[in-house]
């Protein structure tokens, strides 16, 4: 039986490419969205055309309810969760610390980190129950790299990045791991209209690879970590930066 994959923030950019390549490679897809109807079916739609098996579920990954009622239909339907991709984006603001108000770190870490514990309990007692299971969340570079204007978002994914390892250390034993993918900026995506295209075009220049990230990329990272071959990797952080940090 295939496997099945849920895919959060999945109507574009690095969730919907993920969501077509995990089908590509056998996968049964689902295709997470808050508002983004349209776009979400489009890519179940692509899928279905290219011969996979994919369904929507619109759900606020940050709230308790409708991550519960998003599991049990794709329990319902696929007999649960054997990959979780946590690729949602929690919205923040570029700021200095200078004008950070705790109402912005607060509640970007208050939802940050909701949003996975929510995710990783919903879906991880049944990956124990079958000793397999692939945990992979999205973070992001300044959460190890400060950089001038992310300390929104640095801090908040800071603390997801070592709760990832938390669950990595206790689920080892189980067969199921937990990873973290850390693109920077990457090309195309919603994220970037929060930039002016001479900020892309630097950003882009600063990497070694003289470029951006582009989501397929990253899906290519996130389908071998979920994969069978990824078995023995777990608590890891992986940056696609093309050589910028070389950890």
């Amino acid at each position: 039986m295939s496997r099945v994959a849920l895919i959060t923030g999945a109507s574009r950019g690095i969730g919907a490419a993920t969501a077509r390549l995990l089908s590509a490679r056998g996968y049964r897809v689902v295709v997470n969205y808050r508002s983004s109807a349209a776009e979400a079916e489009q890519v179940v739609a692509d899928i279905a055309a290219a011969g996979g098996e994919a369904t929507a579920i619109k759900a606020d990954v940050t709230v308790a309810a409708e991550v519960s009622a998003m599991t049990e239909e794709i329990a319902q339907r696929w007999a649960g969760v054997d990959v979780l991709v946590h690729n949602a984006l929690i919205p923040y603001d570029i700021t200095s610390f200078a004008d950070l108000t705790w109402e912005q770190l607060g509640g970007k870490l208050d939802r940050e980190m909701h949003a996975a514990f929510l995710l990783t309990k919903a879906v991880v007692p049944d990956m124990m129950s079958r000793g397999f299971g692939r945990l992979l969340y999205l973070t992001a570079e300044p959460s190890r790299h400060p950089r001038n204007g992310m300390i929104n978002l640095g801090v908040a994914k800071a603390a997801m990045n070592q709760f990832a390892r938390y669950i990595a250390l206790e689920l080892a034993p189980h067969g199921v791991t937990a990873n973290l993918v850390a693109p920077a900026t990457v090309q195309g995506t919603s994220m970037n209209q929060k930039l002016a295209p001479e900020q892309l075009s630097a950003l882009g220049a600063a990497a070694p690879m003289g470029r951006l990230v582009t989501p397929d990329e990253v899906a290519k990272t996130l389908a071998f970590l979920a994969s069978e071959d990824s078995g023995f990797t777990t608590g890891h952080y992986f940056p696609l930066d093309g050589g910028l940090t070389m950890d």
